[in-house]
């Protein structure tokens, strides 16, 4: 069965470890056009198809970038304007950074934009308010939960697999499509993306994705450009962060293709007939 394949498509310094590492990012090396440009490359020799989660400050800059990916036959989507946490955000906040990025990318590509994906994985029990407003600007499907938990991010109680959220005593039209968890041990174990992708031998990956497979769902891989690029200049962050960040950049791109040539991958869009 086909897989989902998913990019959020960021700069390399794109993080929310400490409020202070967007410092001086108007000087920060561009990287993201050679290395979303390699994983086009790689998806087109795969004959791959993904979702780019385009974060709307990269949009601004670099609008032809978001042409060539959608011209490349992938699904556009957003991932908000700043990449601002949801829940340091509120309401009025958050509408405003994600309207905005949603009508960038319109414009850029003269068709709407369907999914989003908040930065973080932060639709969290203290911002599920975030789902109302996503469905009142228009989005049909949102894929920012993660049904673990983490100090950073997580929905432990959510569904592993697509759902229709229950927000104010109604069930909402948003489809909620979540990042891909294994039970192990009767808990929700990540393996199919970002630092998870680094950290795992490519073995247990493809048998986690085939677990989900086995499921009857499809497994949801997600990757940054960054992940791609060993070369890239170093943020200055915690132990915690930068092992977070930055362990097993060396191997993932073989990892990536190694995945991409075992298991075939389409765009939310495409494979929920959206």
């Amino acid at each position: 069965m086909k897989n989902i394949l998913t990019i959020d498509l960021e700069e390399w310094f794109h993080a929310n470890y400490h409020d202070n590492v967007f410092d001086n990012q108007k000087s920060y090396a561009v990287r993201i056009i050679q290395n979303t440009e390699r994983l086009l490359t790689l998806f087109e020799e795969n004959k791959a198809q993904a979702t780019f989660f385009v974060l709307g400050c990269v949009a601004e800059k670099h609008p032809q970038l978001i042409r060539d990916i959608a011209a490349a036959g992938h699904e556009i989507a957003s991932h908000g304007y700043a990449h601002q946490l949801i829940y340091k955000q509120t309401p009025s906040e958050f509408k405003e950074d994600v309207s905005q990025a949603k009508q960038l990318v319109e414009d850029i590509l003269g068709t709407s934009v369907k999914g989003y994906r908040a930065p973080s994985w932060s639709i969290t029990p203290k911002s599920l308010w975030a789902w109302e407003i996503l469905q009142d600007l228009g989005f049909v499907y949102d894929a920012s939960v993660f049904p673990i938990e983490t100090y950073l991010y997580g929905l432990p109680t959510a569904p592993r697999f697509p759902y229709h959220p229950k927000y104010n005593g109604k069930i909402l039209k948003l489809l909620e499509v979540p990042s891909s968890t294994v039970r192990v041990l009767n808990k929700n174990i990540p393996f199919a993306g970002g630092f998870y992708f680094r950290a795992l031998p490519y073995p247990v990956i493809a048998q986690c994705i085939k677990t989900v497979n086995k499921e009857g769902q499809p497994a949801i891989v997600y990757l940054h450009p960054r992940e791609i690029d060993p070369n890239q200049p170093r943020l200055t962050l915690s132990t915690k962060e930068n092992l977070i960040h930055y362990y097993g950049i060396n191997g993932c791109e073989k990892k990536l293709v190694h995945v991409l040539k075992e298991f075939e991958f389409t765009s939310i869009e495409k494979y929920y007939g959206l």
